[in-house]
């Protein structure tokens, strides 16, 4: 049947009916072209945060705001910014990194309808088609994230950080939740029924750190690059290119000698 006005309506499933019938090894290709770019990208990044948090917000919220200030305190001690790309907590993130010219302020976006466009605060950026390969880029080169208040998708990423972190696929990286108020009633529903009934150990619920603090975020994540260069050190990893990147901030950064401020 011919449309009305002879165009073609163009349906939100389009895309979605589009992949399912396209041939199963050009998604393959499309799938590496995501990974082999990714590495390509952030493979030499020195030290790195994945900060979280909704689309939504504007400027003048208060988690935008606390998320511009995090941001803007770790680029200050030379971490690098990672992100999702997108508006919202994404944008505060990348904005507050973004005024600090020895560190990078990284963006991985992601291809939407709607809410997902680039903000202008990215210094390294990559656009994806794949969700799940966008999230392995957000986590593999970084040693902390940082979940601010959000929806769906960043609900999504701060449970599959916490498995990764849960079953040792990532090793020695923190996970910090901001916004107590926020967050509270989901760490106690954590608690009350997955923790009471068995299906996470008590110590799977101290991987959330649940805090307002954001100078406490600082100090631990400064806490966990000294530690994680010294087990590296003691793994005899001391020739890699992740390596001599950490331990170069460390030395540039005095930490060692416990002369970071906080």
């Amino acid at each position: 049947m011919v449309p009305r006005h002879g165009k073609k309506k163009v349906y939100e499933s389009s895309r979605y009916v589009k992949d399912i019938k396209s041939a199963d090894v050009w998604s393959v290709f499309k799938i590496i072209a995501d990974f082999v770019q990714g590495f390509d990208e952030l493979g030499d990044l020195g030290p790195s945060v994945t900060i979280f948090g909704s689309a939504r917000l504007d400027e003048n919220h208060p988690y935008y705001q606390q998320a511009m200030s995090l941001s803007s305190m770790l680029g200050a001690r030379g971490y690098n910014i990672i992100t999702g790309g997108g508006p919202g907590i994404m944008e505060a993130a990348n904005r507050g990194a973004y005024e600090h010219e020895a560190v990078e302020s990284i963006g991985l976006n992601i291809e939407l309808a709607t809410e997902q466009h680039p903000n202008p605060y990215i210094t390294k950026g990559q656009s994806f088609d794949y969700f799940f390969s966008r999230k392995v880029m957000l986590v593999k080169y970084s040693m902390a994230y940082v979940i601010f208040p959000g929806g769906f998708g960043t609900l999504d990423e701060m449970f599959e950080a916490l498995t990764l972190i849960q079953t040792r696929k990532v090793w020695g990286v923190r996970l910090f939740v901001v916004g107590t108020e926020f967050y509270a009633p989901l760490v106690q529903f954590i608690k009350d029924k997955m923790l009471a009934e068995g299906m996470i150990d008590a110590k799977d619920v101290q991987l959330i750190n649940l805090t307002d603090d954001l100078s406490f975020v600082v100090r631990e994540i400064e806490k966990s690059l000294i530690f994680q260069v010294q087990t590296m050190e003691q793994e005899g990893l001391t020739d890699t290119k992740y390596y001599k990147a950490l331990s170069s901030h460390l030395d540039d950064a005095n930490l060692y000698a416990g002369q970071g401020s906080s």
